[in-house]
C-alpha cells in the first residue's frame, strides 16, 4: 500500500464515522424540531425549564453517528454514558423524585379549605379515560392505550413513569408529547375557556377561602397517602413521593429538608429528565406512524381533560347557592399542569374583571388534579401491567 492509499483510506475511514456522512433526512427532521423547541423556550418563554433541557436532548440524540461502530455513545447502547443517564427514565425513578419535589414546593391550603375542589380535579381526568377507549379503537394494545391515554392529564413524569411500566417503546413519544402540551398550556387552554364559558360567568367571585391551620396542613399529607393508597397501591411511587414531600414541607421540622427537595434536587432531576428523554427521541425511534397517532390522542386528551373541568364546574353550580357558585375558569386547572394552568385560570379571570384574582382559588382543582392523575396512572397500572 502506498502512502497515497494509506492517507485516502484513513481519509475515508474518519469520513464514514462523522455525522455528514451518516445523516438522513429523518435526522434532519428531529433536529429542527429540537431547534423549534428551543426556539419556543428562548424566544418566546414557553416553559424553558422544561423545553430548554428538552429541546437540546433532541439534538443531543440526533446527531448522526454510525451504528454499527461500536462507539457506545447512543442512549440506546447498552454501558455507554447517555444510557446509565437515561436508567433514571426507562427504570422509572425519576419521576418520583419529581413528585417529591413537587410536594415539598406546593401548598395545599386551597384545596384543604374547600375539598369539593377535588372533584373538579377528578372531572379533569375524563380526558384520560376518553383517549384511552380511542387509543383502543385504534388498534393499540390495552398496555399501549393505557401509557398513551396518560398525557391527557398533563403530567409529564406520571406520563413517563407509565409508560416506563407499560409500553417502554412508545415512552420517547409520550414523554415529548405530554411536555409539549404542558409547556403550551397557554396556547391550548384560553380558547376552550372562553368557548365554553359567558361572560357573566367568566366574572363570578369566588368568597376567599378559610384559614387552614398548621394541625391541617400537617395531617392532609397523611391523610392523603393512606386513602388513595389503600384504594390505589400501584400509586404509591407516586403519590408516596408526593406526600412525603408535602410533609417535609409542613411539618416544620424539616426545613432543610423540604428546601432541598423542592430547589436543587428537583433541579437536577428536571434536567437529566428532560434532556435524556429528548435525546430518546431518535429518528429511527421517534418517526414512526405510531408517533402521529401519540400526539394526536394526546391532543384529544389535553383537549377533553381541560373542557371537562370547565363544563363540571358549570353543571357543579346548578347545585349551588348563588353565594357559593364557583367561577368556571378554574376548571381549567384541574388538568396537572402544576402551577400553569392556575396562572392560565388568573389571567383570563384578570382580563375580564381587573379585581377577580382567582390563582388561590384554582390552586385547589390544580393539585387535586396532581392527585388525581397519578390515582389514575395507579389505576391503568393496576389493571393493566
Amino acid at each position: 500500500m502506498t502512502f497515497n492509499d494509506f492517507i485516502a483510506n484513513n481519509f475515508y475511514q474518519f469520513w464514514s464515522l462523522t455525522g455528514f456522512a451518516n445523516c438522513t433526512w429523518q435526522h434532519l427532521v428531529m433536529l429542527a424540531v429540537g431547534l423549534f423547541f428551543l426556539w419556543l423556550a428562548i424566544k418566546k418563554n414557553f416553559e424553558p425549564m422544561l423545553l430548554v433541557p428538552i429541546g437540546f436532548g433532541i439534538l443531543i440524540g440526533n446527531i448522526p453517528f454510525d451504528t454499527t461502530a461500536g462507539l457506545e455513545i447512543g442512549i440506546y447502547e447498552e454501558g455507554s454514558v447517555l444510557n446509565i443517564l437515561y436508567n433514571g427514565v426507562s427504570a422509572g425513578w425519576y419521576p418520583p423524585l419529581i413528585f417529591l419535589g413537587i410536594g415539598a414546593m406546593t401548598d395545599f391550603s386551597a384545596l384543604i379549605a374547600n375539598p369539593k375542589l377535588m372533584l373538579v380535579g377528578a372531572a379533569a381526568q375524563f380526558g384520560i379515560f376518553g383517549a384511552y377507549m380511542v387509543a383502543l379503537a385504534l388498534g393499540f394494545a390495552p398496555d399501549q392505550a393505557g401509557a398513551i391515554a396518560i398525557i391527557g392529564g398533563a403530567d409529564g413524569p406520571t406520563a413517563i413513569f407509565l409508560s416506563s411500566k407499560l409500553a417502554p417503546n412508545l415512552m420517547g413519544a409520550i414523554a415529548v408529547s405530554a411536555y409539549s402540551y404542558m409547556a403550551l398550556v397557554p396556547l391550548i387552554q384560553p380558547p376552550i375557556m372562553r368557548l365554553l364559558t359567558t361572560k357573566h360567568e367568566r366574572v363570578i367571585k369566588m368568597k376567599p377561602a378559610r384559614a387552614v391551620s398548621q394541625n391541617e396542613k400537617i395531617i392532609f399529607p397523611i391523610v392523603g397517602l393512606l386513602l388513595t393508597c389503600f384504594v390505589v397501591p400501584s400509586g404509591i411511587p407516586l403519590l408516596g413521593m408526593l406526600f412525603f414531600g408535602n410533609l417535609l414541607r409542613e411539618c416544620g421540622v424539616t426545613t432543610r429538608l423540604a428546601k432541598t427537595a423542592s430547589n436543587a434536587l428537583t433541579d437536577i432531576v428536571t434536567i437529566l429528565l428532560g434532556m435524556t428523554v429528548g435525546a430518546s427521541t431518535q429518528a429511527s425511534e421517534f418517526l414512526t406512524l405510531d408517533t402521529i397517532f401519540i400526539f394526536a390522542l394526546g391532543f384529544m386528551a389535553f383537549i377533553i381533560a381541560s373542557a371537562s373541568g370547565v363544563l363540571f364546574v358549570k353543571l357543579f353550580n346548578l347545585f349551588l347557592p348563588a353565594s357559593k357558585k364557583l367561577n368556571p375558569l378554574i376548571g381549567n386547572a384541574g388538568v396537572s399542569a402544576v402551577p400553569m394552568s392556575a396562572r392560565i385560570s388568573n389571567n383570563l379571570g384578570l382580563e375580564y374583571d381587573p379585581s377577580n384574582y382567582l390563582l388561590m382559588h384554582a390552586m385547589g382543582p390544580n393539585v387535586a388534579g396532581v392527585i388525581g392523575s397519578a390515582v389514575a396512572a395507579g389505576v391503568l397500572l393496576g389493571f393493566l401491567a
